[in-house]
């Protein structure tokens, strides 16, 4: 342990590491060497299901999201090794009329809507990790007797659109009032305190480290004059946001549209606006929370849709792009149709869970479910029609007899180190497409190859609890942009009072701050800028994130008087290698931009007694496709038995 270590608190007996094995290790008492505690963090996470051994998964600190346990057996399937050291299933002689093949927002949905038309059906949904939601993941901490929520992944209900009818049905069924959004959040209370978004400038990125207050991409004048910025960059920036150019004068604006739709917004800097390479630095990463890229690969007409400057004087409207991924004149619904819990969207699925098991998770309505503590050995119980059974991978899926014609489906998982089996009379894939065609062998060829072209997008999503958020009023602001650091961001919890649940109000008491990360390998095509990001993702342990999220607090938050030896209570890394759902790019996918089948239309094709959901069902990294996919996915198996 160096002295660097210790004045970033790595020493620190803080909640990422506070259990051994289960047994509460005392603040104040013996210090258990970090590395030995790290080890038992990695056990206690190795799949593990918490109705086995009493834990309690949204509590767990550390490494979650694709955590220990979840991914190794479908590695070894994947790489061809699995089966040749396998033992023959133990069947369970479980027998089903649905198996639900992930228990993430759409694998729920779907059990959800086949119980809701086959009232009485025995439905068993299986899951890899030790925890419900998919990426919709709850992180609780628990600090001087009170409880405080971040969410680990899918943070809205939002859409870029107006939601799907389905998808906003089932909102509303679940009891989920999204116009009572204006008295969940507490808008005014940054405001009040005089917080603002703020930027920092990092020495390897723009040559000095600097935190700056406002925004200096929306050319803020006072964020400008304190940054380092050359004069000729602040020059280039606000001719950027001022100016009125065409480059492409005379032409349609579908025409204009088509030109920027084949064109990054990078070169869209670079080469027609021609501005100094620190105003392209400064927009680098600004996609990153939409698309996991950045401008690089983000197409310019994208860029547009999201707001980015550069285009007033094109004289651009409402016509659509060819493959338009985004458009930032949302319409007046889809942009009231807004609601953020606490946990994200995890409580959606907290609320799926509480409908099909109600003894699961106690209460009666969508306020009360932020602050219920989920019964995880309710989930999994003999005699109950709806058993949602974690740490337990897929592993084979198959019809017993040609597919055409048979009536029944196998469906071979792993539980404790043993494979076991059970059947159903249909099956949903509900889970990531890449793993479909390696647990479902007998797809046809063309299917299968359509499902690996869904290269899923990583990211981090970083909770860290924090004793106060003084150094943020000291700073004066609220969130900053950090494109030259480990994370894009930090920011503090957004405001939001739900049921008995209350956000801090004075900057004295402890906060959740939440730190993005997309893994963008700038200089790839945008796919395999995702295949090398999620390398990295599995191969960087947690004390070197937990390293990074230190030294850059202490370098962003430092001059405010934040300590993080002394200020970090806690921290949770949600690590998804397999994130958001990837979303076509008409710089890359010429069958986007010409309006052919897409991929995902080939890959949800239901196959015999099988049925294909999840997000990348829709190439669409939103909740409401996660809900649509499941619901039509339904729908096909109820036409194999009206």
């Amino acid at each position: 342990m160096t002295g660097d270590d210790r004045e970033l608190g790595l020493d620190r007996n803080i909640t990422r590491r506070d259990f051994l094995d289960g047994v509460a290790i005392a603040i104040g008492g013996a210090v258990v060497g970090p590395h030995a505690l790290h080890a038992a963090s990695a056990r206690r996470g190795a799949g593990r299901a918490a109705m086995r051994d009493g834990t309690y998964p949204p509590a767990l600190t550390g490494l979650r999201g694709s955590h220990v346990g979840s991914f190794e057996a479908l590695h070894a399937l994947r790489d061809g090794t699995f089966w040749k050291h396998a033992k023959a299933p133990v069947p369970t002689h479980e027998e089903y009329d649905l198996i639900v093949v992930g228990a993430g927002i759409s694998g729920l949905a779907a059990a959800h809507y086949f119980r809701a038309n086959r009232p009485g059906a025995k439905v068993l949904i299986l899951d890899n990790h030790d925890d419900f939601g998919g990426h919709a993941k709850r992180n609780e901490f628990i600090y001087a007797g009170e409880t405080h929520i971040g969410y680990g992944g899918t943070q809205s209900i939002d859409s870029p659109s107006p939601y799907s009818p389905v998808a906003k049905a089932l909102i509303a069924e679940l009891g989920i009032d999204v116009a009572s959004y204006g008295k969940a959040l507490d808008s005014a209370l940054y405001l009040s305190l005089g917080l603002k978004p703020g930027f920092f400038f990092d020495a390897a990125t723009f040559g000095a480290d600097r935190l700056v207050v406002g925004d200096p991409r929306a050319a803020d004048p006072a964020a400008l004059a304190a940054s380092p910025l050359s004069a000729t960059a602040r020059h280039d920036l606000e001719r950027l946001t001022t100016e009125r150019l065409d480059p492409f004068p005379g032409l349609s604006v579908a025409v204009k549209k088509a030109k920027l739709a084949r064109m990054s917004y990078a070169d869209f800097l670079t080469h027609v606006w021609k501005v100094d390479p620190a105003v392209v630095r400064l927009y680098r990463k600004v996609p990153h929370p939409l698309f996991g890229a950045g401008i690089d690969v983000v197409p310019a007409q994208d860029a547009y849709g999201l707001g980015l400057p550069g285009f007033q004087g094109m004289g651009l409207d409402d016509v659509p792009g060819p493959g338009q991924n985004w458009d930032s004149r949302k319409s007046e619904e889809a942009e009231s149709y807004y609601f953020h819990f606490p946990d994200g969207n995890a409580t959606i699925a907290r609320l799926l869970v509480r409908s099909l098991i109600p003894t699961a998770i106690p209460g009666s309505t969508a306020a009360d479910v932020v602050t219920a503590r989920a019964d995880y050995a309710r989930l999994d119980e003999a005699g109950s029609d709806v058993r949602i059974r974690l740490g337990s991978p897929v592993m084979r899926v198959r019809h017993l007899g040609a597919p055409a014609k048979a009536k029944r489906v196998e469906v071979t998982y792993l539980q404790n180190g043993t494979l076991r089996s059970a059947t159903g009379g249909a099956v949903v894939l509900a889970c990531w497409h890449q793993v479909i065609p390696y647990i479902c062998p007998e797809l046809p060829t063309a299917q299968k190859t359509a499902m690996t072209f869904e290269t899923k997008v990583p990211l981090v999503y970083t909770n860290v609890l924090i004793r106060d958020w003084t150094a943020f009023q000291r700073l004066g602001v609220r969130s900053v942009a950090t494109p030259g650091l480990w994370h894009d961001s930090v920011s503090l919890d957004m405001p939001v009072s739900v049921g008995s649940y209350r956000h801090p109000r004075s900057p004295t008491q402890p906060i959740v701050l939440h730190l993005n990360k997309s893994l963008a390998k700038p200089g790839l095509p945008i796919r395999m800028q995702h295949l090398a990001g999620r390398t990295e993702l599995y191969t960087t342990p947690f004390d070197t994130i937990e390293r990074n999220v230190r030294g850059d607090l202490l370098r962003v938050l430092g001059a405010g008087g934040f300590d993080p030896a002394r200020d970090i209570l806690g921290l949770t890394v949600n690590r998804w290698p397999h994130g958001y759902a990837y979303q076509y790019n008409s710089l890359f996918d010429d069958f986007w931009f010409e309006g052919a089948e897409t991929p995902c239309e080939v890959a949800r094709r239901p196959f015999g007694r099988l049925a294909v959901a999840n997000a990348d069902a829709g190439a669409y990294s939103y909740t409401d496709a996660a809900i649509d996919h499941g619901h039509r996915a339904v729908q096909e198996i109820l036409r194999l038995d009206p």
